[in-house]
Order: structure tokens, then sequence, then C-alpha cells
């Protein structure tokens, strides 16, 4: 299946010169995929010039005359930059030249502005941002990272479905399982909202495993972990808070006379594959679900091979036909809600 990328190439912390090496990377790998680089013009050119490559039939530039500050207020970029790189790559995707976007740039800006432009799928109430951790078992898929700071039980459900058949499609497992965080695994435990959310869970016809805890994210204890956006996002800071510290307590011991600095020396082997297993850089790329249309969002500072990552996201749920899927089962998670909602003793 042919695939046609819009990628911002003027956002994030470098620009192009992430950016480019890595689409050129992507293009090289997949030949069936073509990409629209959307930004300056001579910046893009400059770039491409620099790599030695040249647009062509799989690559094309569509010039942009703005750029959306990393610091910009999501309204200020809403409303004054109407021919941003970020919001002409969206427009790609609305008017279907694209069949999805990329980029590393303002996140508030970005979500706003997809929003904006492409709209929310039927059924769903708000977007949110679906991301990767590593886990014992492999991956799993957590939602929302920060763009839902309050939700209702009726949204968590939402973004159970959204999350179930992101996994589903681009991990190609039939039947995910689905978990709620909470503080506790008992079903009394939490607060009301995500009582009630539970309960919808429960009636639905997802695989609802039950509620999970922090720790459970990184035992791969189920495939998908729902949450609202305040709840998502501390996890996700303070999991990259603890890798940073892990990584450099552990150079500090090694580093601290001949003796460790030769035991490192004869770990090396171990400790390439440690860093590689818990690279952040190889599950770049959040989600932004809910959207009549593909969204993917880079890490502001990625280099090209997380960029790369991201770019493969993108390709990955264009294929898959993630909106479809994720549109058929609102559907039918709309009916078995309003029938739980019929049977609640508050509604009789």
């Amino acid at each position: 299946m042919e695939i046609t990328l819009a990628i911002d190439a003027m956002g994030g912390d470098h620009g192009p010169h992430v950016i480019i090496p890595a689409a050129l990377l992507a293009l090289a790998s997949d030949a069936d995929l073509s990409i629209i680089l959307v930004g300056l013009t001579a910046d893009i050119e400059s770039e491409l010039k620099a790599q030695k490559a040249n647009t062509g039939p799989r690559l094309r530039i569509h010039h942009a005359s703005e750029l959306v500050g990393m610091d910009e207020s999501p309204q200020g970029a809403l409303k004054n930059k109407k021919d941003s790189s970020m919001r002409v790559a969206i427009n790609l995707v609305k008017t279907g030249v694209a069949n999805a976007c990329v980029s590393a740039g303002n996140t508030g800006a970005l979500m706003a502005t997809a929003r904006f432009v492409l709209k929310t799928l039927p059924g769903i109430d708000r977007p949110a941002i679906a991301g990767v951790f590593p886990s014992r078992k492999g991956k799993t898929y957590i939602l929302d990272l920060g763009a839902n700071a309050d939700c209702t039980a009726e949204q968590l459900l939402q973004f159970a479905v959204m999350g179930s058949m992101l996994v589903s499609c681009v991990e190609h497992k039939e039947n995910p399982s689905v978990g709620l965080l909470n503080i506790g695994s008992e079903e009394i435990k939490g607060n009301e909202v995500v009582k009630r959310t539970g309960e919808l869970l429960r009636a639905s016809h997802l695989n609802f495993y039950g509620n999970v805890e922090g720790n459970d994210i990184f035992k791969g204890t189920t495939d998908v972990v729902v949450c609202d956006g305040f709840v998502g996002n501390i996890a996700l800071k303070a999991s990259e808070g603890l890798a940073q510290m892990m990584g450099r307590f552990l150079a500090e011991e090694f580093k601290r006379n001949w003796l460790t600095k030769l035991m490192a020396l004869i770990s090396m082997p171990v400790l390439k594959a440690f860093k590689k297993r818990l690279d952040p850089r190889r599950y770049n790329g959040a989600s932004f679900l809910g959207l009549r249309g593909i969204v993917v969002k880079s890490h502001g500072g990625a280099d090209s091979f997380s960029f790369l990552q991201a770019i493969h996201t993108a390709i990955e749920e264009s294929r898959s036909g993630v909106l479809r899927r994720i549109t058929e089962q609102l559907e039918i998670e709309h009916i078995q809600t309003q029938e739980a909602l019929n049977v609640n003793p508050d509604n009789a």
C-alpha cells in the first residue's frame, strides 16, 4: 500500500538538520512511501543539498511561510500562524493529499491545530495522546499522556477503545488487554470517575483486565493502560526522570576507581545491550488519537534515529486502518454504554 506523509520539516529543536536525514532514511527503506516536506523552501533545499539528495516523485517540498515556536501558546499559533509548517502539513491530511502528518513541534499548538483542522471522529469527545513505554513483555501503550487533565468516565472509555484498536492494528494483536490505572487492583479503589470507568469497561466488549497500578506499566501486565492526562503525564515524566537517574548512577559507579573501570570494560557488551533495550529513542512517536486523520508527535529534542521511529509509527497507523477500526468499535461501545447507563440505579 502506497503511503504519503506530510512532515513538518521546521518543527522541534533541530528542524531540517534532523528531520530531513530521517525522512531520507525512511524513503530508502520503504519503496511505497512518499514524503512531502513542509516548511521554508530555502531551508529545506539547503539541507537536501547538504545530504546530497534531490526532490523527485517520492520527495516533494510544500512551502509554508511561518514557523510555530516551541514556546508559543496554542491559541496564538492557531490564530496567528495560519501558514505555519505545522498547520499546512495537517491541512494536507485533511484534503487527502497525505495519509498522515508527523511533527516534532510544540505539542500544545500541534494538538490545538490538529483538533481545529481535522475535528474529532464520531463518538469522540476529546482526542488523547497515546505513547509507548518499554516493559518486561515488550511494550505497553498508555493514554492519555497529557491532552486532557480532567476526564469523565465515558471519555476514559473512549480512550480505552482508541488504545485497544491502536494496539490491535499496529501490533497485530487480535484482542489486546486493557488496564485502568488506579491506586489499587480492587474494584472499590479509586475516585468516583475511576470507579465508574471500571463499570463501563467491565460492561464493554473490550478485553478489560481490571485495575492496574503504576508498576504494572513496566511489568507489561496489560497491552494498554488508560488514565486521564494529568496522571499520564506525571507517569511519563517520572519514568523519564528515573531512567536518566539510573543511567547517571550507573556511569558514576563504573567511574569510581580503576577496578570499577575495568569491570565496566568487561561488561561493555551487556551495558550496550541494556542501553539499547531502554533507549527512549526507540519509543519515540506519540499518536494523537480520536481525530479524523493521523497525526504523530515526535519528541522536540529528537535526533534522526528517534524521528525515524515517529515516521514508522505514522506509516504503520496509515496502513493498518486504525481510524476505521476505532470508529467501528466506538459504534459498538456506544450502544453498550447506553444500555449500562439505562440499568444504572441512579438513572432509574
